[in-house]
């Protein structure tokens, strides 16, 4: 009942909104006003104009100095309907049915400046009563038009918000230096558009618009609400609050049903889709990606107790599906178990690409619109979470791992993963190790409902981690867009099992063995060889990658020589990649095999400097052409293209091994 008087207000200042912003449109070539209306008229012309103090704080003062130190104290007293939306109208058009809008929302007033959140909003044109999307983008990206228009096409309604600022939408371009202008004030350049406005605060990212980034910190600056160490003061929050903003936007449009409202978003986003959707009970379905559940410093008490990822996992109760590429940076897989022990809910699922780091291939992607498909609009049925269970006290000392999967719909393949690349309980991992972790691919055989596989080790002194995937066919083909908005169609979705984990301890306590050995032979390119290799390209190209050389099992030995034998029907170049580096290599054609030997030597980064050897290898690629990137202080420096278009049918190739001295 506490929500029932504002949403009334809203609901009977929304058509006196409408005639605002029909008057707008008629007039605005004709009326040069400074002043804003509900509909600011003055943004619609885009003319600059000083924000005056603004009486009524969205947030209170501090009693006694006392700041939030608990989850319920910071939002306890939040009611993001409260106020007027005051919605500007940037732009609009219609596209392949949809109807698109570039618009601008108040946040709030804070230090007595109003913060407005630009955004782009989509539905197909004439339907009523749709579901609500929020999308959210990640650190370096953008709110994005594609978002909104591909789900008008699948019957949903869409706000993809800018809060960091950028925005991709025909006409209405936002990036980095558009932001930069008008954060400098120069709001006559004619590259100018009105964009997210922080005004006394400051949430920006990448960059961020004073100079430290506070994502981390909970700490006062001349631009924080709090004078003092804060939760309030950190953009997590800030963001989190524009977050639900939106969803009052969402809710308020009147072809939206707002009891069906949902949230995603990728990396940054992921994190802030797990925040809004475990502080706003608003939200019926939430999917993030590669972000949401490794959020979790320890160094600072009052961040840990108010901004950290459990604090608000621990109180989503909407179904979730997490998705969780195996190798990623920001959303580590190692965190996912622990993450479905603290929800609420028990509509849960997880999708994890092996190999994968913060991007992945369609079927992994189309994870959370089946999502919404089935719980915001019921019309999808996602097979339930294989089970998975880890043995390790065998007959052979070789741990064994077996896979019960939904039979209700017909798997394509169960596909086991392992790797003992990951770090135990307490230990600390770095990056470049979590991005590289070689996934091993295990053989399973059915036995009835279930598949099992051994997981031979290459020792005990190391974790062992391993899960499933469990790829289906869709009985209809969906389009949508991906992490980075890019339009996709896939005919398969995979569901993945939970990650068992067995640490040192538990796997010489129940007597296993290591049995794995090491090999020169790195790959032979027989059988099911590509499960262990990877791409982001699913276009049907033969290029791949793979972390082989960073598992102990292929370590190459002082004076080693990389070798492969290639064979293609015409002249060509092929890219054989290590990390930054990379060897270019001329191809006879034909038909007969050509071996290929090289030495670290031949491999040069984009400065032209060579391997000495083949210490801290992570990644091997197989490419037809490619870019070497060369970065300081994070930034790319220099770039050298290398290779050329594949000519002719695909390449094959035969026996990737390491040549010791003179043997082959």
């Amino acid at each position: 009942m506490k929500h029932t008087l504002p949403l009334l207000a809203a609901l009977l200042l929304a058509p006196l909104a409408a005639l605002a912003a029909e008057a707008s449109a008629t007039y605005r070539k004709h009326i040069k006003a400074t002043s804003r209306t509900i509909l600011s008229i003055s943004i619609l012309l885009q003319v600059p104009f000083a924000v005056p103090a603004v009486a009524g704080e969205s947030l209170p003062p501090l009693k006694d100095g006392r700041v939030p130190a608990t989850f319920e104290e910071l939002w306890g007293n939040y009611d993001p309907r409260k106020e007027p939306l005051e919605t500007e109208l940037l732009k609009e058009w219609e596209e392949d049915g949809a109807v698109l809008r570039v618009v601008r929302l108040r946040i709030g007033v804070f230090k007595g400046q109003k913060a407005m959140l630009a955004g782009v909003y989509g539905f197909p044109k004439g339907a009523k009563k749709l579901p609500g999307l929020l999308q959210i983008h990640g650190g370096g990206q953008y709110a994005d038009y594609k978002a909104p228009l591909t789900n008008a096409k699948r019957g949903y309604a869409t706000i993809s918000i800018a809060w960091a600022g950028r925005i991709s939408a025909p006409g209405y371009s936002v990036n980095p230096d558009v932001v930069a202008l008008f954060w400098a004030g120069k709001t006559d350049d004619p590259k100018y558009r009105v964009t997210t406005d922080w005004g006394a605060l400051d949430a920006y990212h990448a960059p961020c618009r004073n100079p430290k980034n506070q994502f981390a910190s909970v700490a006062p600056e001349k631009w924080t609400l709090d004078a003092v160490e804060s939760p309030r003061n950190n953009p997590w929050f800030l963001c989190t609050l524009a977050a639900r903003r939106a969803l009052t936007f969402l809710e308020q449009q009147p072809e939206v049903d707002p009891e069906r409202l949902g949230v995603y978003g990728h990396s940054m986003g992921g994190k802030l889709t797990v925040m809004t959707a475990g502080s706003d009970a608003r939200i019926k379905a939430a999917a993030p990606s590669c972000g949401g559940i490794s959020n979790r410093p320890t160094d600072n008490a009052l961040y840990a107790a108010t901004l950290a990822d459990g604090v608000y996992l621990s109180r989503i109760v909407c179904p979730i599906v997490f998705l969780c590429p195996a190798n990623d940076f920001h959303g580590q897989i190692n965190d996912l178990e622990r993450s479905l022990g603290e929800i609420q809910s028990a509509a849960w699922r997880v999708t994890c690409a092996a190999h994968h780091n913060h991007q992945d291939t369609e079927p992994f992607q189309v994870a959370g619109p089946l999502w919404f498909d089935q719980h915001l609009k019921g019309t999808f049925n996602w097979p339930k979470t294989p089970e998975a269970t880890l043995t390790l006290k065998t007959a052979n000392g070789v741990p064994s791992f077996s896979v019960k999967p939904d039979l209700s719909k017909k798997p394509l393949s169960v596909d086991i993963f392992y790797t003992q690349q990951g770090k135990s309980d307490g230990e600390k991992d770095s990056m470049s190790n979590t991005i590289a972790r070689f996934w091993h691919h295990a053989s399973a055989k059915r036995n009835g409902d279930a598949w099992t596989a051994e997981l031979p080790v290459l020792d005990t002194e190391r974790p062992l981690w391993a899960y499933a995937n469990v790829p289906y066919p869709l009985e209809t083909p969906v389009t949508a867009a991906g992490y980075y908005y890019g339009t996709f169609t896939t005919a398969t979705f995979n569901i993945s099992s939970v990650m068992r984990i067995a640490s040192p301890a538990q796997l010489k306590a129940n007597g296993v063995k290591s049995t794995e050995k090491t090999s020169l032979l790195i790959e032979s390119f027989a059988g099911g060889w590509q499960k262990e290799w990877f791409t982001y390209d699913l276009t049907g190209r033969w290029p791949r990658r793979t972390h082989k050389l960073y598992d102990a099992k292929w370590k190459a030995s002082t004076g080693a020589k990389l070798a492969l034998d290639v064979r293609c029907e015409r002249p060509n170049k092929l890219v054989v990649g290590l990390d930054d580096a990379a060897a270019e290599v001329e191809l006879n054609g034909g038909k007969e095999w050509q071996s290929v030997v090289l030495a670290p030597g031949d491999f040069k980064n984009a400065e032209g400097k060579t391997l000495t050897d083949w210490t801290g290898v992570r990644e091997l690629r197989l490419y037809d052409c490619e870019t070497l990137v060369a970065r300081k202080g994070g930034k790319q420096d220099k770039h050298q293209r290398i290779g050329a278009p594949w000519q002719g049918a695909a390449p094959e190739f035969r026996n990737l091994r390491w040549m010791q001295g003179g043997s082959r």
